[in-house]
């Protein structure tokens, strides 16, 4: 990639210190980064800070007369070739919402043809909040990249979504809107309006997390699976333009903004909502449903008795990809998930043939993938193998949807 331009706003929140180390990031692959520093920002790193990690100017206000005689914010708004704001706060994505340009950092923000990202940081609570929510889906609707925020405690002690994403995976999320065409807003498709969207109009089913399978009134039978991949999945799909149901196992995640969620425990009450939901044009099963149940649950919680092991006798659940491959309203395009642990190809073209899908996307899981932020993958299809390097969740999910889209397209 050649080096880009990149302008990082830095809103006032205590996630503000993780913008040095982006800016350190962004510096070491190549890339040129132009600082403007909020004045909530300046409470928490320095302009001297920036600027010497940036070996640029930082620019923090509106008023800067030598600047403003050339019309600095408009230059400073057009010059890069991405606009980052990193923290984005709570009252920052208010504003960008709102159209309201009462600084340096706003006013650039709204003079600006160029794409934009949002890197969102506050209390879960916060976050959450009816208005916050509606801002992010107003502003994705008019094209802005907002990430989602990860889960974790909080500085404040809360525990929840609104953590700063890690670096690592902000910059995978530049990296792939700087490789975009990006000849300004009209060649963006998330700038454009829905009905001209790729999946404008279709239908797009996802199933995500895990199942919990009742042991007894206390226990279950589960796995490790987050749920981040399918709700990235899920969000991007969204962002396409397509109608999204979302079928999910227990998580805690948030909804991803215009998707109609479907909370469900266990394998069963998921095949159930996922046939609910049919017709679709699309299928992607991302959940990974649990092969076993207990073949008979206790009503009572089991007891030890300090003499002997009570047996667990299992019983196969559904399988729901296998269903939907031979349903009489199988999805045109019909995507399963393979989380092996070895011969990851091997296995998925086996899965491929065997349960009538169209696509595998096949993992190895043997490390942190399924509690991580990060993915690796494989496409497997009738036509072979394609292999896509480790790259953030939310990463894998735009490109898997946009392979979707020309698929779809084509058919």
């Amino acid at each position: 990639m050649t080096q880009k331009r990149i302008l990082l706003i830095v809103g006032g929140g205590i996630a503000a210190y993780k913008a040095c180390e982006l800016v350190r990031t962004i510096r070491k692959a190549g890339h040129a980064v132009r600082c403007v520093l909020t004045k909530g920002g300046s409470q928490f790193v320095t302009p001297l800070t920036l600027g010497a990690l940036s070996e640029d100017k930082v620019y923090t206000d509106l008023f800067d007369l030598k600047d403003e005689a050339e019309m600095g914010h408009i230059q400073l708004s057009r010059q890069a070739d991405l606009v980052v704001i990193c923290p984005a706060t709570a009252d920052l994505l208010a504003k960008m919402h709102a159209g309201i340009a009462d600084d340096l950092a706003t006013t650039l923000l709204l003079a600006t043809d160029k794409p934009v990202l949002a890197v969102p940081a506050m209390n879960v609570r916060m976050w959450q909040h009816p208005a916050t929510q509606r801002n992010v889906i107003g502003l994705r609707a008019d094209g802005v990249h907002v990430m989602d925020p990860d889960a974790g405690e909080m500085a404040c002690g809360e525990y929840g979504p609104g953590r700063l994403p890690e670096v690592e995976r902000i910059y995978g999320e530049i990296a792939h809107l700087l490789s975009a065409p990006s000849s300004g807003i009209a060649a963006q498709p998330d700038f454009t309006e829905g009905k001209h969207r790729p999946l404008y109009g279709k239908r797009v089913l996802v199933t995500a997390g895990p199942t919990h399978e009742p042991i007894d009134p206390v226990r279950y039978i589960a796995n490790r699976s987050s749920g981040r991949q399918g709700f990235a999945i899920a969000q991007a799909a969204a962002e396409l333009g397509a109608e999204v149901t979302l079928v999910s196992g227990p998580v805690h995640l948030t909804t991803p903004p215009g998707v109609i969620r479907i909370d469900v425990e266990s394998a069963r009450e998921m095949l159930a909502e996922v046939e609910k939901a049919l017709p679709a044009d699309v299928a992607i099963m991302v959940a990974a449903v649990a092969d076993w149940r207990a073949a008979d649950e206790a009503e009572q919680k089991i007891k030890k008795d300090g003499k002997s092991v009570p047996p667990l006798a299992l019983a196969e659940n559904p399988d729901i990809l296998a269903t939907l491959g031979k349903h009489e309203q199988r999805p045109a395009l019909l995507i399963g998930f393979a989380a092996e642990t070895e011969k990851v190809v091997e296995h998925a073209q086996a899965k491929l043939a065997k349960k009538g899908c169209d696509w595998i996307v096949a993992n190895d899981v043997s490390g942190d993938v399924m509690g991580g932020a990060n993915n690796a993958v494989q496409i497997i299809t009738k036509d072979g193998v394609e292999s896509w390097a480790d790259a953030p969740k939310d990463v894998i999910a735009r490109k898997l949807m946009e392979k979707i889209a020309d698929a779809v397209g084509q058919g």
